[in-house]
């Protein structure tokens, strides 16, 4: 969907001290001396996890009748080593890699998979147990992409440009030290005016037009992505941290709630999963699972077991059951499960998928297994259901796959991605 508005400008104030515009209630005037096009795509995927930041795409109709030789594929490309994500706004399609002791953030036309720009810094590889490289997803709102890099370096940059709007290295900015042996992980979070990251135990926030700190915390960091939730002035984010699970004030960073979970080496990657009133959380090195109950304020757990070890990946829950992978990379092979977030009981295991990712759209479970095998199915707490699949990439495949507007968008670790066609007829 494509809309064109058009302002004059007095249809734009400033206050004192803030050079951005702010809209009045005025009305549109036919002598228009500035022109501005909005583009607006009721699919696209600006941020990790997805627009509702649970895994789900909001896109209906794309097709899941594939030709035998599996869907056509429209472009691929290399960005660099890493596991970040693809987030796709504005026609253009963004992630990250590392080549050479350098980032690289790198926007696609999302179609084509022409190389609109790229922005590199210095940052080292980090290959430590696994082939390294970035792990954050870069974060679309309006005209801007926020990035994140395993050493802190953190960048405003031009969606349309690639341009530097501010950099930040958050390390120095709030004292903090990157999250244990694989540096920061977990992608920025617009809330607001604000930017929302998982640094410190309780999270840190800052001026999303300036970069200027608004608020943080001390202590160890995890690697999960802060989870937005509730609404009004029950508001609030989650921070899955390296000792537990803390709820704040998106405003001021006060703390809501606390839940104390630790893991080995303080790894908690996989975000949050919010079904219903329940909380369902888990961690890899045999920490398990739990399931909370949220309260207004308050937290319970209501059960606590071992049947997922989500050592990464975070699931989704579809129809009142949780679909994850379950496994621990290099120890405990991967594989999909359901669970019911009631109980903490495995309705089903089944499909060995390796450390793979998933994610969700109209009603269908999308998976591309560790291997890269891209699989559609129906999620059911019955079986596993697959409608097809095909072989899509090689190597190690841990980031989820995205689907926005017709197309799906993977990578493995080495950096070579694939755009495969899925638009419904």
């Amino acid at each position: 969907m494509r809309i064109h508005v058009l302002l004059s400008p007095q249809c734009f104030t400033t206050r004192p001290g803030n050079t951005g515009p702010r809209f009045l209630k005025l009305p549109l005037r036919l002598a228009i001396l500035l022109f501005v096009t909005v583009v607006v795509h009721a699919d696209d995927w600006p941020v990790f996890r997805g627009p509702n930041h649970n895994g789900i795409s909001n896109e209906k109709g794309w097709s899941t009748n594939w030709p035998a030789a599996g869907p056509k594929v429209l472009w691929r490309a290399n960005v660099g080593l890493g596991f970040s994500s693809f987030t796709v706004a504005g026609g253009r399609a963004y992630t990250m890699g590392n080549a050479a002791a350098q980032d690289s953030v790198s926007a696609f036309d999302a179609a084509t998979g022409k190389v609109l720009w790229r922005h590199s810094y210095p940052c080292p590889l980090g290959a430590d147990y696994y082939q390294g490289g970035t792990s954050a997803t870069p974060t679309v709102d309006g005209n801007v992409v926020y990035t994140l890099s395993r050493k802190g370096n953190l960048f405003a940059l031009d969606a349309a440009k690639g341009t530097v709007l501010w950099a930040r290295n958050i390390m120095n900015e709030l004292a903090v030290n990157e999250a244990n042996n694989w540096g920061f992980g977990g992608s920025p979070v617009v809330e607001g005016d604000l930017l929302l990251l998982n640094a410190g135990a309780a999270g840190a926030a800052f001026e999303k037009a300036t970069g200027k700190v608004v608020w943080k915390s001390s202590g160890k960091a995890g690697y999960a992505t802060p989870l937005p939730f509730g609404s009004g002035v029950r508001r609030g984010v989650m921070l899955f941290a390296g000792r537990s699970l803390v709820a704040v004030e998106p405003e001021s960073g006060r703390e809501l709630w606390t839940y104390p979970w630790t893991t080995q080496f303080d790894v908690n990657a996989a975000d949050p999963v919010i079904i219903g009133d329940r909380i369902v959380i888990s961690s890899g090195y045999a920490a398990g699972a739990a399931g909370l109950q949220l309260q207004g304020n308050r937290v319970t757990r209501i059960w606590h077991n071992k049947n997922l070890f989500a050592h990464f990946a975070t699931g989704v829950a579809l129809d009142g059951y949780l679909y994850a992978i379950h496994g621990h990379a290099g120890t405990v092979p991967g594989d999909l499960r359901c669970l019911d977030p009631k109980t903490g009981a495995i309705k089903w295991t089944d499909r060995p998928v390796g450390m793979g990712g998933l994610t969700a759209a109209d009603g269908k479970l999308i998976i591309l297994s560790e291997k890269g095998e891209l699989i559609i199915a129906h999620p059911s707490p019955d079986s596993f259901k697959p409608i097809v699949r095909a072989q899509i990439l090689g190597g190690t495949c841990w980031a989820a796959p995205v689907l926005a507007n017709g197309r799906i968008y993977c990578r493995n670790g080495a950096g070579n991605t694939a755009c495969v066609d899925v638009k419904g007829l």
